[in-house]
């Protein structure tokens, strides 16, 4: 058993990013505030807190999750990627962030976040999807702003370059 810390509450550690991160969380703190104020990575948005809206999806063990529905303790030992995670290492824009950006995939940006990361594990699962399959990957996220237009067209334009970049690799 973990011990605790003097106020009770259990050490949390994890890969975030591919970073070691660590700190403490009480028993029924949740994903989405232990990555946002214990280790700072505040790129992940809080909004409904019911796991209705997608805001909050981080990658955890490569599956794209809800933070909202998860207790920090369940992620102790976990891999967790984040929006940060999906630049590149120099801090510019990755294929997924530009093509937001290009097809101008976002208004306030609060829902962003959440379309990234499900599209992350959804295009690594299908590298050369249709309209139809994109709808139906981001369809448990849910923006106020755009029509979902510029959002799936930015989906489409990051497969593409996303198979173009494993092309040079191989």
């Amino acid at each position: 058993m973990k011990k605790l810390d003097r106020n009770g509450r259990h050490p949390v550690r994890l890969t975030l990013n591919g970073m070691p991160e660590e700190g403490f969380a009480e028993p029924r703190m949740l994903l989405t505030d232990f990555l946002r104020h214990e280790v700072g990575a505040t790129g992940t948005h809080v909004a409904c807190e019911h796991g209705v809206c997608g805001a909050c999806t981080v990658r955890i063990d490569g599956k794209a999750v809800r933070a909202c529905l998860m207790l920090a303790v369940q992620a102790d030992g976990a891999e967790i990627e984040t929006i940060e995670g999906l630049a590149e290492a120099d801090g510019s824009f990755g294929p997924l962030q530009q093509a937001f950006h290009e097809n101008f995939a976002l208004q306030c940006g609060f829902c962003t976040p959440g379309f990234l990361m499900s599209l992350s594990e959804y295009l690594e699962k299908n590298p050369d999807p249709t309209v139809e399959e994109i709808k139906v990957a981001l369809s448990g996220n849910l923006c106020r702003c755009t029509g979902y237009h510029e959002i799936i067209n930015a989906g489409l334009d990051a497969a593409k370059a996303l198979r173009e970049r494993r092309q040079q690799t191989d």
